[in-house]
């Protein structure tokens, strides 16, 4: 793996933000190897500004253009004199950005939502190849209990805290697992009936994906796998109508919508849900198998060989099943 100038700077990590203004020169700074002819960029932010040598190919599987860039900074830096500094490093950003979208030769995009995005923000064509989910880790045969569950990042933008308020609310048992900028604000507002775990492994989200009632989704996601991990627990999603959950949730059959961010429309969703019987939702791992690993890796293969047939003509093909299973 090769990291950037940047990565090697202590904190990095941390204050990546602070550091945006560097991201162009860091970024030019990297290459390919010699002799490729075509570079397969996985981009939601400014990596496709990659400097390519003449005659190489470059495809990008776009998650997003970068929404910090275009037009979601106030979720990412908030108001008063940061968000000053922030707007001025933004402008150059997006020139960048801009720029380096049109050197792409060929888009594909995570969902249709992000399609959208990229035809506004870049004004160019994509086409649609949905992210592989590790559908083979869960289980749809556990026994509900009576918890709701929501994975996320806490950060703003994830609107954690309509579902924090409306559980508090309603007195229902929701687990919140996840850590961000967000967790003691959520803390300080969550009610006895709702848990904030912080950061968990796969073992304890995984046992509470199979066991919730339903999953909570209460934020705008280009694609969301966490949505679609939720189906193949088998258990219904309980969405804000929006984003990626449009693609991946069906609504009466793996999960319901609510039509207003809002604490009080989320609690009328949850309230229509449990009205439900519990099998109205049974075709939830149904859905989630349309985005497997084994698809993700037959569309991106089939659109490479479409578009770049003498690129590949003599490329060998890993056998991703034998690779994962030694």
């Amino acid at each position: 793996m090769v990291v950037s100038p940047l990565g090697k700077l202590p904190y990095a990590h941390r204050f990546y933000k602070e550091l945006l203004i560097l991201h162009p020169a860091a970024i030019r700074r990297l290459t390919h190897r010699a002799g490729s002819r075509l570079v397969l960029s996985s981009d939601a932010s400014m990596i496709k500004g990659l400097r390519l040598q003449p005659g190489v190919k470059q495809v990008c599987y776009c998650h997003s253009p970068p929404r910090y860039l275009w037009g979601m900074s106030e979720d990412y830096v908030g108001v008063g004199l940061k968000s000053v500094v922030f707007n001025w490093m933004a402008s150059r950003l997006r020139k960048f950005d801009a720029q380096a979208a049109q050197r792409v030769d060929r888009f594909i995009a995570n969902s249709a939502f992000v399609a959208d995005r990229i035809k506004r923000c870049y004004n160019r064509e994509s086409t649609v190849i949905y992210p592989p989910v590790a559908l083979e880790d869960f289980s749809a045969d556990k026994r509900r209990e009576e918890h709701y569950l929501l994975v996320s990042q806490l950060v703003p933008y994830k609107r954690v805290d309509l579902a924090v308020e409306a559980f508090t609310r309603m007195g229902k048992p929701l687990i919140v697992i996840g850590q961000g900028s967000e967790q003691q604000r959520l803390a300080a507002i969550a009610g006895p009936t709702v848990r904030l775990l912080g950061r968990q492994p796969f073992s304890v989200i995984k046992r509470y994906y199979e066991t919730c009632r339903a999953f909570i989704h209460p934020q705008v996601e280009d694609f969301g796998i966490t949505a679609v991990e939720a189906q193949a627990a088998g258990r219904p999603v309980i969405a804000f109508r929006a984003g990626g959950a449009l693609e991946t949730v069906i609504e009466g059959r793996t999960g319901l919508f609510f039509d207003e961010q809002s604490s009080r429309a989320l609690r009328a969703a949850v309230e229509q849900f449990e009205a439900l019987p519990e099998d109205a939702f049974k075709d939830c791992r149904a859905n989630a198998e349309r985005f497997s690993r084994a698809r993700f890796r037959n569309e991106m293969k089939a659109f490479l060989i479409k578009h770049y047939p003498d690129l590949l003509a003599d490329y060998a093909w890993p056998d991703l099943e034998r690779n994962r299973s030694n």
